[in-house]
This record gives C-alpha cells, structure tokens and sequence, in this order.
C-alpha cells in the first residue's frame, strides 16, 4: 500500500466512522465555525478545566475532509493543554502553507494525511475549519460567536 492509499484510508475512516461527532454535555466552551465558500459547517465542542483540554466534540456538516480534519484534530488535543493544543494547530497551518518542518509534521500524527490539501486551493478552507474553530474557541473563551475561515489560508 502506497503512502498516498494510507492517507485516503486514514481520511475515510475519520469521516464515515468519526471518533468525536456527537453532543457533548457540560461542555465550557462551544463554538460555531463556517466555511462559507462551500458550506461547512460544525459545531466545536470543548471542555476544558484548569487549561486542559478534557474532552471535546463537534457537531454539523459538511465534505468528508472537513470533518475528517476536525475528528483527527479532537484525537489530538484531548488531553493537551491550551498551549500545546494551540502549538498543533500553528503546526497544521504551517504544514498547509508548506511552511512546517519534518517535526512539526510528525507531531500532527494521523492530521498530516492532509498535507497535500495545499495543492488543492479550493479544499483548504476546509481542512483548517475546525482549527481555526479551535483557535478562536481560546481566543473569544465565551464561545459566543461564529468563526469564519478568512482568506489568509491559501496556499501561496
């Protein structure tokens, strides 16, 4: 099996068998993130206690690498704390922008299956939406707004 089959594979099973795509009760922070170019959409559920991540979730639609992305994002975050969570996910732009070393990749483990996205202009929005979500989860902490994948993604 070739590097790029293993990918496909590890995208597919995210999305038709999501570890994290379910309600969660009790959760401190929750926020709505949009890609309005295609229309992804997911709820980011996160519940966070004394700066760890103890558990998250996420709820809506949209294509298979949106939510594919955000589910592998979750099997890494739970468990980290904020500053490490948010260390992942300046990894995962970095990787998209092709900006990321062989170690950060490393660290994004199942995640760097989506490196090549970058190669696909159209479809990075949707592999940085639930990053991004998570992102601007900590950087509102209310958790009252919608957050909306800016054009700074691309992959320039």
């Amino acid at each position: 099996m070739d590097t790029k089959e293993l990918y496909r594979e590890i995208l597919n099973e995210h999305n038709i068998n999501p570890n994290h795509k379910k309600e969660l009760d009790g959760s401190t922070i929750s926020l709505n993130g949009v890609n309005p170019s295609c229309g992804d959409n997911i709820t980011l559920n996160l519940k966070v206690d004394n700066g760890i991540i103890t558990d998250g979730s996420f709820t809506g639609s949209g294509c298979a690498i949106s939510q594919a992305s955000v589910d592998m994002m979750l099997d890494l975050v739970i468990g980290k704390e904020k500053s490490e969570a948010l260390k992942l996910a300046e990894n995962f732009m970095g990787m998209i922008k092709g900006t990321a070393t062989e170690n950060q990749i490393e660290e994004l483990d199942e995640a760097a299956c989506l490196q090549d996205i970058s190669k696909m202009p159209a479809r990075v929005k949707c592999a940085v939406l639930g990053w991004r979500t998570m992102k601007e989860c900590f950087e509102t902490e209310n958790g009252s707004t919608t957050a909306e994948n800016p054009e700074c993604c691309s992959s320039n």
